[in-house]
């Protein structure tokens, strides 16, 4: 029966879990170095020679050669030119069959024709940004609201970075308290109180390069799927003045990479209502992907707080948000000077600008009345289903699994440790006895992930895969076939030698 959700069944967590503990457990299973130079030479060494002068010039003028993470592809980031549907075009004239989906705000496919058509009147007639206000800010906040009631306001910013900086800065406002607890592994953008337990579970400051310690100091994070670990850290907390918000990945960390048991989100709603702190669910992937009423509605629960990106701005830029109750937004947030009531400080001049706000609306009407979320679904689930077929023929240690339009294609494991530990001291030792495994297990992935640009599948960092409405039963059917190309050249224990 048709619900407008993507995701058919919930996946077993625990099941998951341990056929990826299982697969960390097992020698490095990847393509062949024979295969892999063949690859090096005659695709990327003769068919990509205009990707590979362009990257080479940017590399003068650009950090690393690119301007994004999703960008930078072993052994070289190609260029893409053209974006049509379920295809993408590089410089060379390659075509892929597109799963990175810019990261997974282009549901619709890529350029959709009906929401291009608004964009383009719109550029004729006020162009991209006024600074002012503009009617399409209403109606996306009005159309989010229509689909999640929680969402009662909605303040539009530029990125999801941005909107979880303003749903941290607001539950510290209306809470009166400082401390923040999120899940270990999980990604909420690059803010500095959020660099914190990134990727791995238990990590901690790994990647908090020049970010002071005392500002990590009220971030703390818990393992994923554990409530029992999430109420000790808000007991501890207690003793510490208190926990301002929980925020969560609600499919689970590094956008459900690490799922989570279909009841937890509901755990994590009574846990903060017991210690009177805000809830606050990450959406921006999950929000208009997984449904019209994002996971919030999926799953049942109210968050006070949501944050947006991704499909709020239908794939163009400028694309993020936060929304809630009217009693905390409006309590908290509020543009322009202050009115004698204090308010959080936030800001942007290219934020809420009419083409992103109208592309974000007109998005969201296209997406209800296409089914686009139970589509993309229905294509994610073909092809997990193929890929485990796949996995299966070969006899390989690979996971699969997906949430309705958000595929986990887990090779190595190199996205499944956790050293999580009450004791940090411990989490260290965990992590630097792992660290070697870690980084042979993400150059399998690196070198997975080539292997499908090369035989014409763009994945995100070879590890994930996200679908659209323009993937049909011939595009999900094409891209097995070239899964089976690449996994008929995998073998077991492959050496990943440095680069």
């Amino acid at each position: 029966m048709s619900n407008g959700y993507s995701i058919s069944k919930w996946e077993d967590a625990a099941a998951i879990n341990a056929e990826l503990k299982n697969l960390t457990s097992q020698p490095i299973w990847c393509i062949s170095d024979e295969a892999l130079k063949d690859i090096l030479d005659n695709y990327y060494g003769k068919k990509c020679q205009k990707s590979k002068a362009l990257y080479d010039e940017a590399k003068q003028y650009i950090p690393n050669g690119v301007q994004h993470n999703l960008a930078f592809n072993y052994p070289f980031p190609l260029c893409f030119e053209k974006a049509e549907g379920a295809y993408l075009y590089d410089a060379d004239g390659n075509k892929y069959i597109d799963f990175l989906q810019a990261g997974g705000p282009t549901i619709l496919g890529s350029n959709y024709p009906a929401v291009r058509r608004e964009v383009e009147k719109l550029l004729n007639t006020c162009g991209p940004v006024t600074g002012l206000f503009h009617e399409a800010e209403l109606l996306l906040a009005r159309e989010i609201n229509r689909h999640m009631p929680a969402v009662e306001m909605f303040r539009m910013l530029g990125s999801g970075t941005e909107a979880v900086m303003a749903g941290v800065r607001a539950a510290r406002l209306y809470t009166k308290k400082k401390n923040v607890v999120k899940v270990g592994g999980a990604y909420h953008g690059w803010s500095d109180h959020m660099v914190y337990g990134q990727k791995v579970p238990g990590s901690g400051r790994l990647e908090s390069h020049g970010i002071p310690v005392r500002t990590t100091s009220l971030t703390r994070e818990v393992p994923p799927n554990n409530l029992k670990a999430l109420e000790h850290a808000l007991m501890f907390n207690l003793v510490r003045g208190g926990t301002a918000c929980v925020i969560v990945e609600p499919i689970g960390p590094e956008s459900g990479t690490r799922p989570v048991d279909f009841d937890y989100n509901k755990g994590v709603r009574e846990l903060c209502d017991k210690y009177k702190c805000l809830l606050v669910f990450d959406e921006v992937v999950t929000g208009f992907r997984i449904g019209l009423g994002g996971a919030q509605g999926y799953f049942g629960v109210k968050p006070d707080l949501t944050i947006f990106g991704k499909i709020i701005a239908g794939g163009y830029p400028a694309a993020g948000g936060i929304g809630g109750s009217r009693e905390i937004i409006s309590k908290t947030l509020a543009a322009g000077l202050q009115s004698g009531s204090k308010k959080a400080y936030i800001g942007g001049t290219l934020a809420a600008n009419p083409l992103s706000s109208l592309a974000g609306y007109y998005t969201i009407k296209e997406i209800e009345r296409t089914n686009a979320c139970e589509k993309a679904g229905i294509a994610g689930d073909n092809l997990a289903s193929g890929i485990k077929a796949l996995i299966k023929k070969y006899e390989l240690p690979f996971v699969c699994f997906n949430q309705g339009s958000i595929i986990h294609l887990e090779c190595s494991g190199a996205m499944a440790f956790d050293v999580s530990s009450p004791v940090k001291i411990a989490s260290l030792l965990k992590l630097l006895k792992n660290k070697d495994n870690v980084m042979q297990r993400k150059t399998a992935m690196e070198r997975m992930g080539a292997a499908y640009m090369a035989n014409g599948i763009v994945t995100l960092a070879g590890s994930r895969l996200y679908t659209s409405m323009a993937d049909t039963e011939e595009v999900v059917q094409e891209a097995l076939a070239k899964f089976d190309n690449v996994f008929k050249t995998v073998i077991k224990g492959a050496e990943m030698t440095e680069r």
